[in-house]
């Protein structure tokens, strides 16, 4: 019975959520926009920066979870964790941003498609043009692993924010569910 009304207490059929006014909205999103072109600056220089004396060090991973051994099997935790580390904290800007950027790529499976597709676009780049830099497919799943993070902690919360959904039969281009306009 206490679920019952904990149900009805949360699900109030009427209620929608109001978006930020217009002026804030698109502050916000202004904002989002110069913090993505920053962080692509930065993933650039990070990730893309030749680095010939690790020529000779580097190889091409194409088997997840070969390099997070590698990583781990290390004598020194600390580069273990600054490896691991590093490349989720690199895909969480990306959760975070994405949504309030291009709402249309709201929801958690669209985020992930995104940062996957665009940190394997990243790493092909390493693996074909930059001196020093290969191919990791374990980057790529840390990355997207880390824009996850970020879309949990924060980026669903600032999309809704920004992009505020109305009722669902009130989308713009929706008919009623009884099919009469």
């Amino acid at each position: 019975m206490a679920g019952a009304a904990s149900r009805l207490r949360t699900a109030r059929p009427g209620r929608e959520r109001r978006p930020l006014p217009l002026p804030v909205r698109l502050l916000a999103m202004l904002c989002a926009f110069a913090f993505m072109v920053a962080f692509a600056v930065v993933l650039a220089r990070l990730t893309l920066q030749p680095s010939p004396a690790s020529e000779a060090l580097t190889h091409t991973n194409m088997h997840p979870g070969r390099s997070l051994k590698a990583y781990l099997d290390q004598p020194e935790l600390r580069d273990a964790l600054r490896q691991i580390g590093g490349n989720i904290l690199l895909g969480i800007p990306f959760g975070v941003l994405v949504p309030v950027v291009a709402p249309r790529t709201r929801g958690i499976l669209r985020v992930l498609l995104l940062t996957a597709v665009v940190m394997l676009l990243v790493e092909f780049a390493q693996g074909a043009l930059v001196t020093g830099r290969a191919f990791d497919i374990d980057d790529v799943i840390l990355n997207t692993t880390g824009a996850l993070i970020g879309y949990l902690l924060l980026g669903r919360r600032m999309s809704r924010a920004v992009h505020a959904r109305g009722p669902r039969g009130s989308r713009a281009g929706k008919k009623p569910a009884s099919g009469r306009a």
